[in-house]
Parts: C-alpha cells; structure tokens; sequence
C-alpha cells in the first residue's frame, strides 16, 4: 500500500432532508449528518476514521441537502484534516450504487485505485486501514465491513454468507423473510474503479428491457416487469445479490460495535459509543473532575471549552454539554446530550434524554426516560428553545420546539 501510484478516493453517503424524518425534531434545525455526537458532527466521526487511510487524496460527501446548508462544515473540516473535503448535490435518487456512479467523474479525477464507500448513519469503529489491506490482499472487486448479529435481529438488515476461510461473498440477500445468517452488512465498503463498469451493466440490462417492452406489446402487460428508472441502481439487489460467488466480493468482520442511527434514541447510544472510544483514540477530549475545582465527572464525558459547569453538578456517564451551555449548581446528568446554549438550573436532574438548542430547564426539575433507545419515548426529546419550568417532572416525552412547560407530562408528544 506504499505506492505513491495507489491513491484512496473516500464517499460518505449523507442522505437528505426527506430521509431524516424518523430523527425529528432534532433534525428540524440541523441536517442530520451535522447533528453533535459526542461534541462533533454525526459525519466527522465517519471523516475522522478516513483520515487514517493511507494516501488518502479526497472526500466526498454526496446527498441531497442544498449546498450551503454544508458549506460552512466542509470548509472547517477541510481546514481542521488539511484533507479537500467537498460536498456533491445529488439532483434525483439515483439508488446506492446509483448515486456513486452519477458522480464517477468527479470521484475518478485523482486517478484513485481505491474507492471507499460508507454511510454517514452508521456508527462504528471504522477500522478501515486494516479492511482496506484485506481487500488488497484478496485481489477482488469489492470488499463490505460485516458483523455478527443475533439471529432474531438480522433479518432487519442485508444478510450474507461467506467462505470461513477465503472470506469470499458466497450469497447476499437483503432484509430476507427466513433466516440466512447471523453476519449482516454494516454499510462500509472498498471497491476498486472497476465498481463503475458493474454499475453501468446494471443500468445496460435495464434500458435493453425496457427497449424490449416497448416493442412486445405482452410483455408490456406484464406487472412485475414495471422496472426502476435505467440509471437507479441498488447496491444491495442489484449489484451484490447477483455477483455474490463470482470471487468479485468479499467480507471483512469486525468484532468491535456498531449500530445504525436512524432515532433520536439511537443517536444517543451511539454518542456514548464514540465517547467510550475517544478513551483509545482522542483521550484529551474527555473532561475529568473530583468535585472540588471542577464538577464531579464519572465515566466517559465530553464538555464544549466554552460551556460553563458548576463545581458541585455531577456529571456523567456517557454525557455530552455543547457550546455556550449553562449548568448549575447541584445538577446530576446521566446519559445526555446536552446542545448549544442550553441552561439547566441549580439542582436539576437529566437522565436519558436530549435537551435542544436553547432551552432551559429549571430549578429542582427532572427531565428523564426509561433508557430504552430503541423505545418510541425511551429517552426524552426536548426540541430547539423548550422551557421546563421550575419543579415539573417530563418522562418519556417528545417535546416539539417553543413549548413552555409548566405541568409535569409522562409518556407525552407535545405538538
């Protein structure tokens, strides 16, 4: 991999406005892929993890929010790696493996022998130089980061078999109804340039199809042969299903975490997941304090420079307090994530839950959840400029932005 020849070209999907529903409210203010965890970006965690990749030449960040609402974050990122970071407007869904093909150009301009591809809502260790060594080695077209799941959840995911010792992809089936295997796809991949020319086949087949129904008035009829747009292409169905046993693909397995970050609830799992690794890999971004010059902290704890703690709150495990935050004296927080320009007043507890931008919590209040992140109301969501007014009590709420609340709610969505 010391090539100067090789270069490494890197592409995090980031999705739109329109994909990040099920994240709302948190996602009525910010892009989702912008959303804090552990005090960055949901996306620079996937960024940070390509900056390890040897010889890395460019990022891509392709989806369908407008420029501006990225160009702020590309420029600082940019800047912060000294790695050129530019953002892609997708004008249409083009599919998975669509998508990555409607920019080839602009992907193959640094001549790259390498591509990798990943989400931005997967959440992860990212161990990608290791992964893309394996995928030198094993001299194929593709190679997907998989995991170990329970066999009860696997089925939510893209599932896939693969040979014990060659790690060659033997059959790849999407979210199948029966139980194929316990190794799902985590939504990571390298692939060589030659990903493009199996992408254009796709498309190939599809336009000849449709040629041929135009022309047989029978198969015209015919409803399953109501086909996808000639250049939507899926990665999963229609570029791993079929070459799946054709020595074109193999698995890499990673034995650390991971998750997918489609709820608020999730986000917050996923923030204490990034916060337990800065412990290996960004320690000096984790806050310490024995409660005498400095608030209390326990576990793994991030605090914005900026954000002001009082020596007697108590802090932690797996908490997050963003820029310009406020937290008074006597406050116990566990398990949160703490936005900008949020006051928490003296003696107020938060416990499972996310408090939004400017909002303010008040003195003796609770706001908190059962913890569940996979629960509808497991953790309490409080939207942009909340108020929760002195001694109310808010469990296992979703709180829509500009509320004031001065009755305690349980088990609530307030509209």
């Amino acid at each position: 991999m010391g090539s100067s020849e090789e270069r490494v070209v890197a592409v995090i999907m980031v999705g739109g406005p329109t994909k990040g529903t099920r994240f709302r409210p948190l996602s009525l203010n910010i892009p989702k892929p912008l959303f804090p965890l552990a005090g960055q970006p949901m996306v620079n965690h996937p960024i940070s993890a390509c900056k390890r990749i040897p010889n890395l030449a460019q990022i891509y960040l392709i989806g369908f929010y407008e420029e501006r609402e990225f160009a702020l974050f590309v420029s600082s990122i940019s800047n912060e790696l000294r790695v050129p970071v530019r953002y892609l407007k997708e004008d249409k869904p083009h599919g998975s493996a669509g998508g990555l093909y409607n920019f080839r150009d602009q992907i193959m301009e640094e001549s790259p022998s390498h591509i990798v591809l990943l989400n931005c809502d997967v959440c992860c260790s990212f161990p990608l130089p290791e992964m893309l060594e394996a995928h030198t080695s094993y001299g194929g077209m593709g190679t997907i980061l998989v995991i170990k799941v329970s066999p009860e959840s696997a089925n939510q995911f893209g599932e896939l078999v693969a040979d014990s010792v060659t790690n060659e992809l033997l059959h790849y089936t999407e979210k199948p109804e029966t139980f194929v295997s316990d190794r799902i796809n985590c939504g990571v991949y390298i692939f060589t340039p030659d990903i493009f020319a199996a992408i254009q086949g796709v498309s190939s087949q599809r336009k000849d199809r449709a040629y041929l129904r135009r022309v047989s008035s029978f198969e015209a009829l015919q409803p399953a042969n109501r086909s996808l747009p000639t250049d939507f292409v899926r990665l999963d169905q229609d570029i791993l299903s079929p070459l799946a046993g054709k020595k074109q693909f193999y698995v890499y397995e990673t034995k650390d975490y991971w998750e997918q970050i489609k709820t608020p609830g999730m986000s917050l799992k996923c923030s204490g997941l990034y916060l337990a690794q800065f412990r290996i890999t960004s320690p000096h971004l984790l806050a310490s304090g024995d409660g005498t010059k400095k608030a209390s902290v326990s576990g793994d704890v991030y605090v914005h420079p900026s954000a002001k703690v009082h020596p007697t709150a108590k802090i932690g495990p797996n908490v997050s307090i963003s820029a310009n935050a406020r937290i008074g004296a006597g406050v116990r927080l566990v398990n949160c994530i703490i936005l900008d320009d949020v006051e928490i007043k003296e003696n107020a507890v938060v416990i499972h839950a996310i408090i939004g931008w400017k909002s303010s919590i008040g003195r003796w209040s609770r706001v908190q959840a059962s913890g569940d992140h996979n629960a509808k109301l497991g953790v309490t969501i409080l939207g942009e400029s909340v108020t929760v007014e002195d001694e109310v009590v808010v469990i296992n709420s979703i709180v829509l932005p500009n509320k004031t609340l001065n009755v305690s709610v349980q088990e609530e969505i307030i509209l």
